[in-house]
């Protein structure tokens, strides 16, 4: 949570930078951009690095990038020194996710989708603080207002290098089980099912597709939480503060969809809830652009449950198809899948230039009937004999 609400202080500054920077909306769509893509095109990076040689001070050591990037932001002086401030919060998560999602999958026993819905729920809620920061922080203080984003980074911090002794005993166990199963797999015992799984053609299919499908709600995503309040203002005539409260509506019945999410998984497969997410959105979106202003508020929060409903069980689905190389896994789906939705972002803000928002609005909406796509995921329930 603590993590996310910092990546979470550069949307919600995008109205006042706009201001502050004389910022154009394709300038907007760039930020997005910096921070998605430098987070995000490093995850499997580093969950590959992490796989072979996993060091549990990179923990710590990503907030304190992060805590870097919060104080550039709060005092950049134009456009350039804000993307570069920017980079530092990006290289901070895209340090921090992998490892996460390792400890993670050490604390989840045998309930992986409900545990990583916990944690990916830590993440949606301090996504979700987005529009309250503009409405209480930014808006009355201004750019200046991102210092209080170095509390997060501090107390997360703090936090850290007490989860670090169990950290490390979890993974010299782990270690220790991984070695075995090489062992194994060397003498010819069956354990090559474990360590060579990822290469399998279909298990490479599986997780193009599972890419594919997230990059897809990604550009969804990344229109409704960055663009959207620009819609409101310009098609509703909202106030910048009244404009947040769908956006956050969106965001906080995600945290709620997450959750469940990940405990129906456990229950009904994660295929079948992957299916749900994205494709059970479709509706849902279409209707979003064409609604009076009193049922956008209803609606989109019911979207905002199903849709990241599957946020969490993307990530268990991966770790499903790749269980020895759980932070490549988990860096393709969190991290390179969000890079690719970072694309979005700025073709949307030049789309949204060009075009004009109500355009792009409307084009979005048609995003999610690519979870259709999802009925060709091999399923991850087993067969009954």
């Amino acid at each position: 949570m603590l993590n996310d609400s910092m990546q979470a202080v550069v949307p919600a500054l995008y109205t006042i930078l706009e201001d502050s920077l004389n910022l154009s909306l394709a300038q907007v769509g760039w930020i997005g951009f910096m921070l998605n893509m430098t987070s995000s095109v490093m995850q499997p990076v580093v969950g590959a690095f992490s796989d072979k040689r996993s060091l549990p001070i990179m923990l710590p050591i990503g907030m304190g990038l992060s805590l870097i990037g919060m104080l550039g932001i709060a005092f950049a002086p134009q456009f350039w020194y804000l993307l570069f401030a920017v980079v530092f919060v990006g290289l901070g998560s895209a340090i921090f996710h992998p490892e996460g999602s390792r400890v993670v999958y050490f604390a989840a026993g045998g309930r992986r989708g409900f545990a990583q819905s916990v944690y990916q729920v830590g993440g949606n809620a301090g996504s979700s603080l987005a529009p309250l920061m503009t409405i209480f922080i930014f808006a009355p203080l201004g750019q200046i207002g991102a210092v209080w984003g170095t509390l997060f980074a501090a107390l997360a911090i703090a936090v850290l290098l007490g989860l670090l002794p169990w950290y490390r005993r979890k993974l010299k166990e782990w270690e220790t089980a991984r070695a075995q199963a090489a062992a194994s797999s060397a003498a010819g015992n069956g354990g090559a099912t474990l360590v060579q799984r990822a290469s399998h053609p279909r298990v490479k299919f599986a997780m193009g597709m599972l890419v594919f499908l997230v990059f897809a709600r990604s550009w969804y995503h990344a229109g409704i939480s960055s663009f959207y309040q620009f819609y409101l203002i310009s098609d509703y005539g909202l106030t910048k503060q009244q404009a947040q409260i769908p956006v956050f509506l969106f965001l906080a019945a995600g945290v709620l969809g997450t959750y469940f999410g990940g405990v129906l998984a456990d229950r009904f497969g994660l295929k079948n809830m992957i299916v749900f997410s994205i494709a059970g959105a479709s509706p849902l979106a279409l209707l979003l652009p064409h609604l009076p202003l009193a049922w956008v508020y209803p609606l989109i929060a019911v979207l905002g449950f199903v849709i990241l409903s599957g946020f969490s069980v993307a990530v268990v689905y991966a770790q499903f198809l790749m269980p020895a190389n759980v932070g490549m896994a988990s860096g393709m789906t969190t991290g390179l899948a969000f890079g690719m939705g970072a694309i979005g972002g700025v073709a949307l803000g030049n789309a949204a230039d060009a075009y004009g928002l109500h355009s792009v609005m409307f084009a979005c909406s048609f995003l999610p009937l690519v979870g259709l796509f999802a009925f060709f995921l091999p399923t991850d329930r087993p067969k009954k004999q």
